[in-house]
């Protein structure tokens, strides 16, 4: 953890202390909707990268591999459905379809949900949390 500007050490450090009471799947999950959510607000490409990085210095610290923890990142960060904002096509079809904010919510959160249970049960079982 050396090699990381201190900010993301205070950051993975700040976060280990309330996920390493949790069960690994959860603090899995916790790592896969923080990414969800950011990449709601931000763009995707910029959240994957600040967050591969703290998922990975979270899982480490918690003494878990942090592969699965890489690829939460990796689907939360591509799965931006519920707003217009978050990936370049939600925008440009934001306008040009009609689409109003509430029809990203209403039909986009609950392909986030479906997304983010899918990833955080399979990555699991695909990538092992133990090392």
């Amino acid at each position: 953890m050396t090699s990381q500007p201190l900010s993301f050490s205070l950051i993975v450090g700040a976060l280990a202390v309330p996920l390493g009471s949790l069960p690994p799947i959860l603090a899995l999950a916790v790592v896969y909707f923080v990414t969800s959510i950011l990449t709601e607000i931000v763009t995707n490409n910029a959240v994957a990268v600040i967050m591969t990085a703290i998922a990975v210095g979270v899982a480490t610290q918690l003494g878990l591999d942090p592969r699965a923890f890489v690829v939460a990142v990796m689907f939360g960060a591509s799965a931006s459905f519920a707003t217009p904002i978050g990936y370049q096509t939600n925008t440009m079809v934001y306008s040009a379809g009609g689409y109003r904010f509430a029809d990203f919510l209403r039909l986009g959160l609950p392909m986030n949900l479906l997304s983010g249970v899918i990833t955080v049960l399979l990555a699991p079982l695909i990538w092992p949390l133990t090392p």
